[in-house]
């Protein structure tokens, strides 16, 4: 895959923000061009939620964050950035005005991304001088959390432009996906402007409100939709026939006359002003950043749902979470000294989600044994029981744990856990770990665990081949010197 070393955005409004957020999570230094009096406090805001959102996301260990620079021209802004993305309003004349100034001072190989929602990358590119690098990302709101791009090219788009694109995608977490003819509005707005035009009939009709149109779509089939899509959903439906039972069963019902899905409401002053009001009462005072705030938290715990599912493969988006995180995981975070082992190895950095707690607001039970395993992990990363490692059939199952909980884990608390090896030898791993409140280091939980070092084929413990070994005693033997930490060794019931 190809990485993209730098960025350049030009627009940073909602999606224009979006797309800075991903980047520069990504480590990825971003230049930014945009007139507005108040591009920075916007940029600013959409930066702040996204990285509240990816601290609930993902505990993997992200890169070090890119620059952000603001530039007060456009060329500035795109010289020598290797992906530009052009954000800003759709208005062809404006859109194609800003493409062939990016155009004329873009270096010769660089990616040039539109994030039009409808306008065709054919019409936007006629004026380029290198116009066969154009093609439209589109993206879905909030870009730093939903990982689809629409990747569709215009006439004078080449093979190798789009491809690039493909491939920059999955390291920044995202999923990009070829739209093989360029129509307007592409697929994702096609799908979402037939159900708009039979929404707004409902409301101007009188038959609910905006707040009962949401809850429809959000307690039914929007769920099923966020998981499976569309035609596997109704694959189902159809039952152990599969498809072509539902379509000869459902299928009549597209020549009945009840829907309006090819008349366009008008929408008037007055259906605007309905549409408006219900639209306030339905955010009962929510500021939009607060409302930003509450579905950034909803989407990441979706993601996480799906990531967990599927028999842990993960499933859809929570597959490519899943990757994503490994991927983050393997790099390890961009470069880092190698930890002191003259004392409890410093492993997991990470806040308190919102995915994480009960209905106290505390972290509930089982998150601290997921702290503790990843932990257990970050260790084993450490002497080489990596990811390549398991895929060639070894690694270290935790056969015994003993958790004692010692304090509260709240909502937002920034959190870190320390590892302390107490024993080896070549087939088991006895570990402490201790989890601390990072402010003020007090100890709120405390992990012990017994490993034993297997052969996953053959489901039997074996001992770890030399290169772990070699890793792993220089630790163990700092670790002998250091006193034994109250609590290990302690059994559920036993007093201090």
């Amino acid at each position: 895959m190809t990485k993209i070393n730098k960025a350049a955005c030009i627009g940073g409004g909602v999606i224009g923000g979006g797309w800075i957020a991903r980047f520069l999570l990504a480590g990825i230094d971003v230049d930014v061009y945009d007139p507005h009096p108040e591009a920075k406090r916007i940029v600013g805001e959409v930066l702040a939620n996204a990285e509240k959102a990816y601290a609930m996301l993902t505990g993997a260990p992200l890169p070090p964050r890119g620059r952000l620079t603001f530039r007060d021209t456009l060329e500035a802004a795109v010289d020598g950035a290797d992906w530009i993305q052009e954000s800003v309003p759709e208005r062809l004349d404006l859109k194609r005005n800003v493409l062939t100034q990016i155009d004329a001072a873009a270096r010769p190989d660089a990616l040039i991304g539109s994030s039009t929602s409808g306008l065709l990358p054919t019409d936007l590119q006629r004026d380029m001088r290198h116009p066969e690098r154009l093609f439209v990302a589109h993206p879905y709101n909030p870009v730093y959390l939903l990982p689809l791009v629409e990747i569709v090219g215009g006439e004078k788009t080449s093979a190798a432009t789009i491809q690039g694109a493909m491939d920059r995608l999955p390291p920044i977490g995202m999923k990009g996906v070829h739209i093989a003819r360029e129509i307007e509005a592409f697929v994702g707005d096609r799908l979402l402007e037939a159900l708009w035009r039979e929404a707004l009939w409902l409301i101007k009709d009188d038959i609910c409100t905006v707040e009962t149109l949401d809850d429809v779509i959000r307690y039914s089939f929007g769920l099923r939709w966020a998981q499976m899509g569309l035609f596997q959903t109704y694959r189902i439906a159809g039952g152990e026939a599969g498809m072509r039972h539902f379509l000869a069963q459902f299928g009549p019902a597209l020549q009945w006359n009840w829907t309006k899905l090819m008349d366009v409401v008008d929408l008037d002053d007055a259906l605007v002003e309905k549409i408006g009001r219900q639209s306030d009462e339905q955010a009962d005072g929510l500021s939009i950043r607060e409302l930003e705030r509450i579905r950034d938290e909803n989407l990441v715990g979706i993601l996480q749902s799906l990531k967990g599912s599927h028999g842990g493969k993960g499933w859809g988006a929570g597959k490519l979470l899943k990757d994503f995180e490994q991927s983050l995981w393997a790099a390890g975070g961009g470069e880092k000294q190698a930890p002191d082992v003259a004392k409890p190895l410093r492993l997991i950095d990470t806040k308190v989600s919102p995915a994480w707690v009960d209905y106290n607001g505390h972290m509930t039970e089982h998150r601290y044994l997921q702290v503790f395993g990843d932990t257990s992990d970050a260790l084993l990363r450490l002497i080489g029981v990596d990811l390549d490692y398991v895929e060639r059939g070894h690694s270290y199952y935790t056969v015994e744990t003993h958790i004692r909980h010692l304090g509260e884990a709240k909502l937002g608390q920034a959190i870190h856990s320390t590892a302390q090896i107490l024993a080896s030898d070549e087939k088991r791993l006895h570990v402490f770990h201790a989890l601390h409140d990072t402010v003020s280091g007090d100890v709120i939980a405390t992990g012990e665990q017994m490993l034993l070092h297997v052969d996953a084929k053959a489901g039997k413990a074996v001992a770890a081949p030399e290169e772990v070994l070699s890793k792993l005693r220089p630790i163990a033997a700092a670790h002998a010197a250091l006193p034994v930490p109250e609590g290990a060794g302690r059994h559920v019931g036993q007093k201090r």
